[in-house]
Parts: structure tokens; sequence; C-alpha cells
């Protein structure tokens, strides 16, 4: 669409009505079709009444007037607002419990990439495994360039991928940078009673400062239990002195049985 061009736009009630269970099902739908055409979507407006959501408008992402900052006279390379009036909207049927998409706009001001969705912000995203591996790669040291290329060359390309190397800096600077000392005694408390939720054998104690820092713990799962009942008396005084980013102060002397002979530190 060139810049002056009176944009034409075509809304029509569907024929034949598809109805959905919850919105939730419905929005679903409409950004699985989006990802399939090659754009990306968001809620532009949603209507309650008493609290109910009764509609909602689920637009492309590229709606609406975008200004810039810069003038035109300025601009080495200037483009037209993109303006796209490509929307679903959908509405709750009363009486009847089940949501339908009454009027749809299909047409856009700009072209889709069906090949080139997954890039899109909106289907951008990091697994489970993915995440881990960022996690151990940052507390290593290792830069996150070199993360990225790590699953470039896994994955066999760039485009193998669901993910750009922007998403695993911004996960790093939100997920793991901003990770709080009183986040990591929580969360140690929480992996401490799993651990006991699985085994009523495992047995630890964990003190807490008046702050709600790490003052003291100790754990032993059943197979230490075991080896500490059929061996004798262990002593296990494990020492990092601050060497991490957690700064965690935690010794370890290492016992010594009939098997093998461990080091002991100090």
């Amino acid at each position: 669409m060139h810049p002056g061009e009176v944009q034409r736009i075509q809304i029509f009630v569907p024929k034949v009505r598809m109805t959905f269970n919850t919105l939730e099902d419905a929005a679903k739908f409409y950004k699985d079709y989006a990802k399939a055409a090659g754009f990306s979507t968001r809620v532009w407006s949603t209507n309650k009444k008493e609290n109910e959501i009764k509609n909602q408008l689920i637009t492309c992402s590229k709606e609406g007037k975008w200004k810039s900052k810069i003038s035109s006279t300025e601009k080495t390379n200037p483009s037209a607002s993109l303006n796209c009036l490509a929307r679903i909207y959908i509405h709750i049927l009363k009486n009847v419990g089940v949501w339908i998409i009454s009027k749809v706009v299909l047409h856009h001001s700009h072209s889709c990439c069906p090949n080139q969705a997954e890039m899109l912000k909106q289907y951008r995203e990091l697994s489970m495994s993915v995440c881990r591996t960022i996690e151990n790669n940052e507390e290593a040291g290792i830069r996150p360039g070199k993360t990225y290329q790590s699953f470039v060359a896994a994955a066999g390309g760039h485009h193998e991928l669901n993910f750009i190397e922007k998403d695993v800096r911004n996960y790093i600077t939100r997920e793991v940078k901003n990770v709080s000392e009183l986040d990591d005694a929580k969360e140690f408390g929480k992996y401490l009673l799993r651990m006991k939720k699985k085994n009523q054998i495992f047995f630890f104690e964990l003190e807490l400062e008046d702050d709600q820092l790490i003052k003291l713990a100790f754990w032993a799962d059943a197979r230490s239990r075991a080896v500490c009942e059929y061996f004798g008396d262990v002593i296990s005084f494990d020492t990092t002195y601050n060497t991490n980013r957690y700064n965690l102060v935690c010794n370890s002397f290492v016992g010594v049985n009939h098997h093998s002979q461990s080091t002991l530190l100090g």
C-alpha cells in the first residue's frame, strides 16, 4: 500500500459461525491462524459488564499509526505508517455461554511472511533446557554471544531456532542477574521440601536469619543416612568462600571410610 492510497477494508460476518467454549480458545484459534499467515496479534480492547468479559477485539500487532520522532526531511529511509486494520471481533452469545467470531478483517496494509513467523516476538520462546544451558553458561562466565552460537551450531543454523540472540541476552538480564538472595533462600527451602516429599527418609535442617537469608543448612538423603549407619560417623564440610556470584559461604570436610580416602578441606 502506497502513501496517499485509499485503503479499502472489507469487513464481513462469517456465514458459518465457529463456536468456542472459552474466550481463550477463540483467541488461540486466531493466534494459530496468524502464525500460519505470517503476522502476530495483540488484544486491542476488552469490554466487561459487571466484571464479566462480553466481547474482545484482537488486531494485527501492526495496528495503529506510528509517528517517528525524526522529521521526514532528515530520514534517509522514510517509510509509510502501517496502520493495519486486520482484526477479529469475538463476543459471547447470551443465554448460550459460547463464544463466536462475529466480524473479521483479513486485509493487511503490509506483507506477511509465513516462513518467518517464528521469528516474530510473539512466537519466539526459550525452552526449559535452553534456559538451563543459558544459566549454566552464565555461571561459567561464557559470553551470551558464544552461548547463542552454540545453539545455532547444535540446531544446524539460525533458521532452525525459534529465538534470537536478543532473547538470550534478555533472559540473562531478566531472570539470571536479577535473582536476589532472598529468592535463593526461598527456592532452596522449596527444593528441600520437595526432596522430603519424595522420600520421607530425607532429612534436612534449615535456619534463616531475621532478614530471611540462609544462616545454616544441613541435609542428608536416604543413601547417605544408610551409609552412615553402616560405616559409622561421617563429617562433611565443603568450602566455597565467596567464590561464586551469590557470595555463598559454605565449608565442607570430606570423611573417610574403608573403601576410599577423600581429601580433607579446611
